[in-house]
């Protein structure tokens, strides 16, 4: 089985991981693992939610956790090496983003999202996908003017946890859309769950068929059934090369309840039990991949170090299995 050589990871806990939790996270432990994270070797991270913080008091600081990143002296030398990432999914939040750009603490990077299923796209973005279409053209083009790459995402290729069954065809169009519109590159996302090893291989072949240039793609899956790994896996077969995860696995939508007060998150969870949703584990992406033969840029032990670290800053054991039972030793796998 061939797979690629090298990889690209990316770490959204930050952001994705940490919006799902249902207490609030303080600024000071976001940005320790910002800055652990970007020592461990990643070069790509996600960091907040420029969105209206009312719905979503866990991006309330998002100002503040952007500037201290910034003003940060552990990771000053490296951090010009660092993609930083910040959803924006509406207009106002885009234009936070810009102007935060202008006073020089600004995402590098900032993220729009379409769903292939316009039910799901409705309640996610407020609009249809007619008027998110027409917003993102004009926006793109000012995020790009004021120095900022903007990321598009496409969200249930394998199904919709409202109304079922989605084409992969329509999130292939999707693709191409963004891209034909400015956008720098391309995150397709199993935001629930719903994909199978077989169908995320036929849809990243499908994809690479399409737009074969792997740097414009990036791989979101969650593990919700358990198949997550597996998934990774199939992409891998499949020839991508560009992935992103969260730390222990978290992640999912907005909460709706936080540190003991009800708020609007993005409504009712999509599972009875809201703990069981999350992306892959990133420890253990990576260092599956490591025993792969597959060169991650990441330094495994200090990941694995952050990853406990993690469990303690949420309060809960977590879903990586390899914080706990460690790389395989050298003795049992034969390797130098």
């Amino acid at each position: 089985m061939n797979y690629p050589k090298k990889v690209s990871l990316g770490d959204i806990t930050v952001r994705d991981g940490f919006q799902h939790e249902e207490i609030l996270i303080p600024t000071a432990a976001k940005l320790w693992l910002s800055e652990q994270l970007i020592l461990a070797g990643f070069r790509k991270i996600e960091v907040t939610n420029f969105g209206n913080p009312k719905g979503m008091p866990q991006f309330a600081d998002a100002d503040d956790l952007m500037k201290a990143l910034h003003n940060s002296k552990i990771i000053k030398d490296i951090l010009p090496e660092v993609e930083v990432t910040a959803v924006t999914i509406r207009e106002r939040s885009i234009e936070r983003a810009i102007q935060a750009k202008k006073e020089g603490y600004g995402p590098d990077r900032i993220l729009l999202m379409v769903s292939t299923s316009e039910t799901h796209h409705k309640k996610n973005s407020g609009t249809t996908l007619k008027e998110y279409w027409k917003m993102s053209e004009e926006y793109i083009k000012k995020a790009t003017d004021a120095g900022i790459k903007v990321n598009g995402t496409v969200s249930t290729i394998w199904g919709c946890p409202i109304t079922g069954p989605t084409d992969m065809s329509k999130a292939v169009e999707f693709a191409r859309r963004w891209l034909d519109i400015g956008a720098t590159d391309v995150e397709h996302a199993d935001h629930d769950g719903s994909a199978s090893p077989d169908r995320v291989f036929e849809y990243f072949s499908m994809i690479l068929d399409a737009i074969p240039d792997t740097s414009k793609h990036i791989v979101h899956l969650h593990t919700t059934r358990g198949w997550g790994l597996a998934n990774i896996l199939a992409a891998l077969q499949a020839g991508m090369t560009h992935y992103e995860s969260t730390m222990g696995g978290i992640g999912g939508q907005p909460a709706n309840f936080i540190s003991g007060v009800p708020v609007s998150g993005t409504g009712s969870y999509y599972y009875k039990n809201p703990n069981l949703v999350g992306l892959v584990s990133t420890e253990d992406m990576a260092v599956m991949m490591d025993e792969m033969g597959i060169d991650t840029g990441i330094d495994l032990d200090k990941l694995l170090q952050v990853g406990n670290m993690v469990e303690r800053i949420v309060g809960r054991r977590l879903r990586s299995e390899t914080i706990k039972s460690g790389r395989i030793p050298k003795s049992l796998s034969g390797k130098k």
